[in-house]
């Protein structure tokens, strides 16, 4: 079944994003208003080294109050190539700049509220080139073991889920399903746990 959108209008608008007002007409006929949020491409990135550890952050997210390790991100600007994007958001945000850069995929978070595309992207080579920019925007930056990820998962530790899409694909690439865990290795964990907010520090060089 397949709704059709008869108009939209908009609502509120920034230069990050607008809250638009959609007349939606269902497949039996009946109208329904529907809000939703037209947002700008995010670009993703991060590097994983020749001891399959991955470059991650560890962030307090205020709007859910949670903790979790993410991938560094940003917003596309206007004209701005996507990958270059994702790229720039790495250094300004870690303080790595990737070698060349492979697409692991694109998402869509939230397609039933909003339109936004996550391009997420690796490299598996990186020069460190001192402090980040932006380092508020992280408690801080650490070489993650690969192999670790799908547990932290399990437990909730990377709460965003294009970040755990995306890892849990690296883990596979990069890994292999030998290094898929036993059942049961997530500890219990359910969608109700809380990650700690100083989980244990995997630092390498950062």
């Amino acid at each position: 079944m397949q709704w059709t959108k008869q108009n939209e209008q908009t609502v509120y608008s920034n230069r990050w994003f607008s809250v638009n007002l959609a007349d939606v007409e269902l497949p039996d006929g009946r109208h329904l208003d529907h809000f939703l949020i037209r947002l700008r491409p995010v670009a993703v990135a991060t590097v994983v080294n020749e001891t399959n550890e991955v470059l991650l952050l560890w962030r307090h997210r205020f709007i859910t109050d949670s903790w979790g390790w993410e991938l560094a991100a940003g917003v596309v600007e206007d004209g701005e190539d996507i990958a270059c994007a994702a790229a720039r958001e790495l250094e300004e945000e870690t303080g790595w700049r990737p070698g060349p850069l492979h697409h692991l995929m694109s998402v869509e978070p939230s397609n039933g509220l909003t339109d936004a595309r996550h391009h997420i992207y690796w490299a598996d080579e990186g020069e460190y080139t001192g402090h980040p920019v932006d380092d508020f925007e992280s408690d801080r930056r650490e070489w993650v073991p690969l192999k670790l990820v799908p547990d932290m998962v399990a437990r909730g530790e990377v709460p965003a889920a294009n970040m755990a899409a995306a890892l849990l694909l690296l883990h596979h690439l990069r890994l292999g399903e030998d290094a898929a865990p036993q059942r049961g290795a997530g500890n219990g964990a359910t969608s109700h746990d809380v990650p700690a907010a100083n989980p244990p520090s995997f630092e390498r060089n950062v």
